[in-house]
C-alpha cells in the first residue's frame, strides 16, 4: 500500500454550497465569480450566492428537496453554476447530462435517476423536449434557462423571490450528485456522490492545484463532467479565483478568449494539448497570460506536455482520476519540477493506492526505478459511495475494504510517482505480449506530419489481433502507412509496432477529451 506523500487534510462535515460560499468575506463578495467568455458579461460572488438562494428558494416552492433529482442539460455557461448549486442548496441531488446526448440518451438517464425535472437552454431544447414527452414531463416541469415559449426561464424563477430553504441531511450518506459513467465496463451507471465526496475532493486539491484569488481560469471542459465539476466549478469557488466560460470548443474561440481576458489556468485535456503543441494558430494569440497548463482526463506524453511547455512558456502538469472518485486521487503539484511530467504524480492528501498484479498480489515498489505494472486500487474520502441500484456493479468496483478498483494499469516509484501505462480493457495482446496503446499514441504523436492519432486492437487476416493506428495528417502532409510504421518501428520494441495504419479526418473523443475506441472498432470491425 502507498500512502500520499502529503500530510492529511480536514475534510469539514458540512454541506458543499456551506464548505464554498459559508464563510467568503466581505471583499471577495465584489471579486468577479464568473465571466461569459463569448460576451464578457461578469458576476460578483454577491450576484452568484444571491442568485443560488433564489433558485433554491424556486425550487423548494415548486416541492423540490431532499430525495429529489433534477436533471442539468447545460453548456458551460454562468447560469449553470447557479442552476447547479441552486439544486444542491435545495437539497435535491443534480444529475448532470452530457450535453450531446440524444433525447433517448437523455430520456434513459432521467428515468435511472428518477429524475421529474429538467433543466437545459434553447439550443439544447430540441433533445430536451422530446425526452421530456418520453417521460410525459409536462411543460412547467422543463425549465428553459434563457427562455422558450410554454416553459419557466431562470429569470421568472428568480423574480419569485423565494427564499433558501432551511434543509437537513447528513453530509456524509446525501447524494448531491449524480453523474453517469460506465466505470471499467458496460452501460453508464449513475455514480452517487455524496457532499462529503464534493467537499473532501476540494479541500485535498487545494493543496497540489496551486490556484489563488488573482487567478483567471479558462472552463472550457463541461461541467457537466467531474472533472469541470470539481477542479473547475467547485475548486475555483473555494479559491475566490475567476471563471471565463466556453461553450464548447473551437480553437479560434479558445485562444480569442485566453488573450482577451488574460487567463492563467488552463484546464484542459490532451487533444487540446496537441493543437497547443502543433496548430499555427496559436502563434497568431498573445498567450503570455497563461501560467500553467493542467491535463486530466486521458494520459498526457511527456514529450507533448514539454512541446506546449516550449511552445507557451508556461508549467504543464497532469492529474488522474475519475468519476467514482470526484474525481482527483494524483496530480503533479506545481513547484515539482522534478517529476516527469508522462506521470500523473503523487496521490493526494487522504488518499492511499494499492498495484494490484494478475495473480492478486500486491505490486512490490522497488527502491529504485518503477515498479512492475498492476491494477490501480484507490481509498480515500472521495471514493464514490455507490451505484445507483447497482449493487452487483458497486461490489465489483468497490471492495469491502473500501478500495476501488479503477480498471487502469499504473507503476509506481519508491518516491511515490505514479505513471499510468494503460486500461485493462484496452491493452492488446499481440503474439502473447501486452501492447498499451497509450504508449504507442505517444510516439505517433512525436511526428511532425501527424496532428492526432488512436491506437486500437484489430485484427489481421489471421484473425490474430494486432496494433492498428488511427492517424489524422497535418494539413499538406504527405505521410504514407509506410512511414507511419517506420516511424513507430524505430522508437519502439518488435512486439509493439503498429501493424496497420488508417487515415482519417478526426479522432472520435468523448466531450471530456477521452478516444472514443468503440468508434474505432466500429470502423474496423
Amino acid at each position: 500500500m502507498v500512502s500520499s506523500t502529503f500530510p492529511d487534510v480536514e475534510i469539514p462535515v458540512v454541506p458543499i454550497h456551506e464548505y464554498l460560499f459559508g464563510d467568503i468575506s466581505e471583499h471577495d463578495l465584489d471579486r468577479v465569480a464568473l465571466v461569459d467568455g463569448m460576451s464578457g458579461a461578469e458576476t460578483t460572488y454577491r450576484q452568484l450566492i444571491g442568485q443560488i438562494d433564489l433558485f433554491a428558494g424556486a425550487l423548494a416552492a415548486r416541492g423540490i428537496g431532499v430525495g429529489d433529482a433534477v436533471g442539468l442539460l447545460c453548456p458551460n455557461v454562468p447560469a449553470f453554476a447557479t442552476v447547479f448549486h441552486g439544486i444542491l442548496r435545495a437539497g435535491a441531488t443534480a444529475t448532470t447530462i452530457n450535453a450531446l446526448y440524444t433525447a433517448d440518451e437523455i430520456a434513459n438517464q432521467l428515468r435511472d435517476a428518477s429524475a421529474f425535472w429538467l433543466i437545459t437552454v434553447s439550443p439544447l431544447l430540441p433533445q430536451a423536449q422530446a425526452a421530456a414527452e418520453q417521460l410525459g414531463l409536462p411543460a412547467d416541469q422543463l425549465i428553459v434557462l434563457d427562455g422558450a415559449e410554454g416553459h419557466p426561464s431562470l429569470r421568472d424563477l428568480l423574480s419569485e423571490g423565494h427564499h433558501a430553504p432551511a434543509v437537513t441531511f447528513d453530509p456524509a450518506t446525501h447524494v448531491a450528485v449524480l453523474p453517469y459513467s460506465s466505470g471499467t465496463t458496460g452501460r453508464p451507471k449513475g455514480v452517487m456522490l455524496t457532499h462529503r465526496n464534493l467537499v473532501a475532493n476540494v479541500a485535498q486539491s487545494t493543496i497540489s492545484i496551486d490556484l489563488n484569488d488573482d487567478d483567471r481560469i479558462l472552463a472550457v471542459l463541461p461541467f457537466f463532467h467531474i472533472y469541470g465539476m470539481t477542479v473547475l466549478l467547485n475548486l475555483a469557488v473555494r479559491l475566490r479565483a475567476t471563471l471565463v466560460t466556453m461553450p464548447k470548443f473551437d480553437l479560434v474561440e479558445f485562444l480569442r478568449i485566453i488573450a482577451e481576458q488574460r487567463t492563467s489556468w488552463l484546464f484542459i485535456a490532451p487533444p487540446i494539448a496537441v493543437a497547443l503543441a502543433k496548430h499555427p494558430l496559436v502563434a497568431q494569440y498573445d498567450m503570455s497570460s497563461v501560467k500553467v497548463v493542467f491535463s486530466g482526463a486521458a494520459p498526457l506524453d511527456g514529450a507533448l506536455a514539454h512541446a506546449v511547455a516550449g511552445r507557451l512558456d508556461c508549467l504543464v502538469r497532469q492529474g488522474y482520476g475519475m468519476t467514482e472518485t470526484s474525481p482527483v486521487t494524483h496530480t503533479i503539484p506545481v513547484e515539482r519540477e522534478d517529476i516527469d511530467l508522462s506521470s500523473v504524480g503523487l496521490l493526494i492528501p487522504n488518499t492511499e493506492a494499492r498495484l494490484l498484479a494478475e495473480d492478486g498480489s500486491d505490486v512490490v515498489i522497488p527502491a529504485d526505478g518503477a515498479s512492475e505494472p498492476g491494477e490501480l486500487l484507490i481509498r480515500g474520502p472521495q471514493v464514490m459511495k455507490g451505484y445507483l441500484n447497482r449493487p452487483d456493479a458497486t461490489a465489483d468496483m468497490l471492495d469491502a475494504d473500501g478500495w476501488l478498483h479503477t480498471g487502469d494499469v499504473a507503476t509506481a516509484t519508491a518516491g511515490g510517482v505514479f505513471r499510468i501505462v494503460d486500461r485493462l480493457k484496452e491493452l492488446i495482446k499481440y503474439k502473447g505480449y501486452q501492447v498499451a496503446p497509450a504508449v504507442l499514441e505517444a510516439v505517433l504523436l512525436e511526428h511532425p506530419a501527424i496532428a492526432d492519432a488512436a491506437v486500437i486492437g484489430a485484427p489481421d487476416e489471421d484473425g490474430q489481433e494486432v496494433p492498428k493506428a488511427f492517424v489524422v495528417l497535418q494539413p499538406g502532409s504527405e505521410l504514407d502507412a509506410a512511414g507511419v510504421q517506420a516511424h513507430v518501428a524505430a522508437h519502439v520494441a518488435p512486439h509493439e509496432k503498429v501493424r496497420m495504419v488508417e487515415f482519417i479526418d478526426a479522432i472520435p473523443k468523448s466531450a471530456s477529451g477521452k478516444i472514443l475506441r468503440k468508434d474505432l472498432r466500429a470502423r474496423t470491425s
